[in-house]
């Protein structure tokens, strides 16, 4: 059976609610993942949980190997990944301790994190229009109105560099712009994922206004966001452990398929060396 993956964000390093079964060290031909997975059951369900900035948040958002951690959990089996992230409101309705099921994202890195598994002789350029897997975005609303949360469906989350956050102008502008949420780690994920041929949705959890809400009396603070991420915790892990349960097993997704058409290079001439780096991404393909 296909596992569910579970990465936690900032305040989210583990999830009592798995019950373990092993953790797994594991190294990639892209590098070490964040920290040691931990494959158990949720319920009835197979999961692999990764703390997305190792436990005790010990990685930059710019030093996530995002490359290694989508690399380790395609091979142990994740057809399915929920993301938790931490975000910043760009808008009045997006609440501090609600949650956003994102449908859309907006580069604004400057492109020096590992963003594709591809190169190296083989070409892929995979269909990214709608980057969130509309199903498992689907099982995430199913699951904050059963459990009680407010969670607003649909918006774009805009994904800067980091480490600092924004400035006024930044964020003022990310406002004209249309967006929603404003962080550091998802559209290197979600990316991977889709070439990896992963359903991938992200959990944002709101934690402050970013820096825009003139009526908020003070700065985007680290004790602010520490503060409102404790308070949010117990609420997504209610909320994962619900969609993990509704999660249909057997949905034959397009994101499944996500390679079928994207693969440009003639297979005749893919690299033997690049072949077995990708065994685990190529394995419907070889």
């Amino acid at each position: 059976m296909a596992a569910i993956g579970i990465i936690g964000g900032s305040g989210l390093y583990a999830m009592d609610e798995v019950k373990l079964i092993r953790s797994v060290s594991m190294d990639t031909p892209f590098g070490l993942p964040s920290d040691e997975l931990v494959v158990g059951r949720m319920g009835d369900r197979e999961v692999v949980f990764l703390a997305r900035h190792g436990r005790g948040h010990r990685l930059l958002p710019t030093e996530v190997n995002a490359r290694a951690n989508i690399y380790a959990l395609k091979t142990l089996g994740v057809n399915w990944i929920i993301s938790v992230s931490a975000v910043g409101s760009l808008k009045p309705e997006l609440r501090p301790m609600d949650f956003v099921i994102v449908d859309q994202f907006y580069d604004r890195t400057n492109q020096a994190r590992g963003c594709t598994f591809f190169g190296d002789g083989i070409v892929a350029h995979i269909s990214f229009a709608h980057p969130v897997c509309p199903q498992l975005g689907g099982v995430l609303q199913q699951a904050a109105r059963a459990v009680g949360v407010t969670a607003h469906v649909g918006g774009t989350y805009v994904n800067m560099e980091g480490p600092a956050f924004s400035t006024l102008a930044e964020s003022q502008i990310h406002r004209q712009l249309g967006m929603s949420v404003v962080g550091m780690t998802q559209m290197n994920e979600a990316r991977l994922a889709r070439e990896a041929e992963i359903c991938y949705a992200t959990l944002a959890m709101v934690t402050d206004y970013d820096c825009w809400h003139e009526e908020i009396d003070q700065n985007v603070s680290v004790e602010l966001i520490l503060d409102n991420l404790h308070k949010s915790v117990a609420n997504a892990r209610a909320l994962v452990k619900h969609a993990v349960a509704h999660i249909d097993l057997s949905c034959d997704c397009s994101c499944h398929h996500a390679l079928q058409n994207a693969i440009v290079t003639d297979k005749k001439i893919w690299p033997e060396k690049t072949v077995d780096k990708l065994r685990p991404i190529l394995q419907n393909y070889l």
